[in-house]
């Protein structure tokens, strides 16, 4: 296969885990109409029936294993923390020239996991799309979830065909509607931890403290700042706990500056906690140039 194939036509797509971003994966490479077949694959048959009923996924499996030997790309699309046995379990089925990834928010962990772990030919690179919903299941699927959002892709410098197989996963995602850009590991981890894992414990931590009396006078702002607090916990758990090291930094940054604004209110500081709020404001309003 030429490197011109390899990123016009991407053959059979294997998605382990058909929720709300395997099935809007599926729905964006659908219409990328750059896929031969699209195989899905999860512990529950009657959902992947589902699935395959509204026209997800071509086929279905409930093991990895057994359809590994089909795909040119397998993306895992599990809990972080399910997802190295799985790419370990998976490549001893592929065929060389296999493409492996994923769509977890924790990156380090997983690469250090499989680095020198795959036969010859096949390959793993990590991906991390910056795009999801609070919602949960294939029922969400949108074929636009990508569109225009930013995939984080992180090769590995020790694979012999990180080049080609980094251009092929690029269109992947560009397929997709994504828009790439690649990070080591340890650099993806520092940054998620910043701009995803703190907010969603900043959220959580907030949603647990309104007092039970207040509830039904919470409006747009208590719920629009809460929102990601509705993810699910089982899978929340594995992401903080697999890049507590990151997320102890930035928790620690938070608490210094939430310190800050305490101590301006317990001061009764007008000018403090104007400095303070206006140069949140500023840090707010730049992300609205992006």
């Amino acid at each position: 296969m030429t490197r011109s194939d390899l990123t016009s036509s991407f053959g059979n797509v294997v998605i382990v885990g058909v929720g709300l971003l395997g099935g809007s994966l599926a729905l964006a490479l659908r219409r990328s109409g750059r896929v031969a077949k699209l195989i899905g694959v999860g512990r529950i048959a009657e959902r992947l029936q589902v699935a395959q009923s509204k026209g997800l996924i071509d086929d279905y499996a409930t093991d990895v294993a057994t359809v590994a030997g089909q795909a040119n790309i397998i993306v895992f699309c599990t809990p972080v923390q399910k997802i190295a046995k799985g790419v370990l379990n998976a490549a001893e089925h592929c065929r060389p020239g296999t493409l492996i990834t994923d769509v977890g928010s924790v990156k380090a962990p997983l690469c250090r996991a499989v680095s020198g772990q795959l036969p010859d030919g096949v390959t793993f690179i990590g991906s991390h799309p910056l795009a999801g919903s609070e919602k949960q299941g294939f029922e969400h699927a949108n074929a636009k979830l990508f569109r225009g959002k930013l995939c984080v892709i992180t090769p590995d410098p020790n694979s012999g065909d990180v080049g080609e197989q980094t251009q092929r996963l690029s269109s992947f995602w560009e397929a997709a509607g994504a828009k790439v850009k690649l990070l080591s590991a340890e650099t993806h981890d520092h940054i998620a931890s910043d701009i995803s894992h703190l907010p969603h414990l900043i959220a959580s931590t907030l949603a647990m403290s309104l007092n039970a009396s207040n509830r039904d006078w919470a409006a747009t702002g208590f719920r629009d700042t809460t929102r990601v607090a509705s993810g699910d916990p089982s899978i929340w758990t594995d992401i903080l706990l697999d890049n507590s090291d990151c997320l102890l930094e930035s928790l620690k940054r938070f608490e210094s500056h939430l310190g800050e604004f305490r101590r301006a209110i317990e001061r009764g500081r007008v000018e403090d906690l104007t400095s303070l709020l206006a140069m949140a404001k500023l840090k707010r309003d730049e992300l609205n140039d992006m």
